[in-house]
């Protein structure tokens, strides 16, 4: 995804987020939070009004009655509780520049890119405030919360700026978050999410009340390890490198691989963090389908 062009969202993909929600577990719960309403409209609470059935609407929304009387299909509108302000936290650090071998023009971060340009889209058809936070050697990039059509162009246009540089920043660089993300906000996080500092600030998040998510995006060379001979591994962050063969080393890689990956998923979702998992060889909303979709939920 080049930085020159606009972050457009195919037609298909935008009927699948048409079907999608942005639906916090504690946002009905005894916490207070989601307490702040929106007029957001969608399968709600309160009446709100009549709109024409559109492809990908659910049948149970269809009003029966109406159709008897007009021989068309209308679909009921609700006022609906919003639940919180939404933030897109992205670790654009060195790592986010890796790409799979057979694609190595589109990266993680063009990736990760896509897979925020989505829940923006889901944020403003539900009509909620939602903002960035990108992190990268430079420190933090901040685009404050807000909602609407501009919105969603001053994100994009930081996304575009965005590039994947440099280490993950020290703590107190990164003291504007807390300023920024209340008690009871949904933060979505969007990266590789193997950065110990990165798992210790999604933790600490979860236990100061803010609902958090990671969306983890990971390359099919991590997940397939395609690599038949001798090779240089190069860690993008600290530079170190290592030579292996590739052939040799497959088979104990994929092991430690998938126990890391098993093992970040069980220590986050035991301090309350919904994990899923999006490849770059893979549909951008696939890990919203996991988390949003019908049966899903964060």
């Amino acid at each position: 995804m080049s930085t020159a062009t606009p972050l457009t969202l195919p037609p298909d993909l935008r009927a699948r987020l048409r079907l999608l929600r942005l639906r916090p577990r504690l946002a009905s719960g005894a916490s207070g939070i989601g307490q702040h309403a929106s007029r957001s409209r969608g399968a709600g609470l309160e009446f709100a009004q009549y709109r024409a059935y559109e492809p990908g609407d659910e049948l149970r929304q269809i009003d029966w009655k109406l159709y008897a009387r007009s021989d068309r299909f209308f679909v009921r509108e609700s006022e609906r509780e919003s639940p919180i302000t939404v933030w897109l936290l992205l670790d654009a650090t060195a790592s986010a520049g890796q790409a799979n071998r057979a694609a190595p023009q589109r990266t993680r971060l063009d990736h990760m890119r896509g897979v925020a340009a989505c829940l923006v889209e889901l944020g403003l058809q539900q009509g909620d405030r939602f903002g960035l936070l990108a992190v990268n050697g430079d420190g933090l990039q901040l685009v404050p919360a807000g909602h609407g059509a501009r919105q969603r162009d001053r994100v994009h246009l930081q996304l575009h700026a965005l590039q994947a540089r440099g280490a993950w920043p020290a703590a107190e660089r990164l003291r504007p978050l807390w300023e920024r993300v209340r008690p009871g906000d949904l933060l979505l996080a969007i990266g590789d999410g193997f950065d110990e500092a990165n798992s210790v600030l999604l933790e600490q998040l979860a236990s100061a009340r803010r609902e958090v998510v990671l969306l983890q995006v990971l390359t099919a060379d991590e997940r397939d390890f395609p690599f038949d001979a001798g090779h240089r591994f190069r860690d993008p962050e600290t530079g170190e490198e290592l030579l292996g063969d590739g052939a040799a080393i497959r088979s104990d890689y994929l092991q430690r691989f998938a126990a890391a990956h098993t093992a970040l998923h069980a220590r986050l979702q035991a301090s309350g963090i919904a994990c899923a998992t999006g490849w770059l060889d893979q549909p951008l909303d696939q890990p919203l389908q996991v988390l949003f979709g019908r049966g899903g939920g964060a």
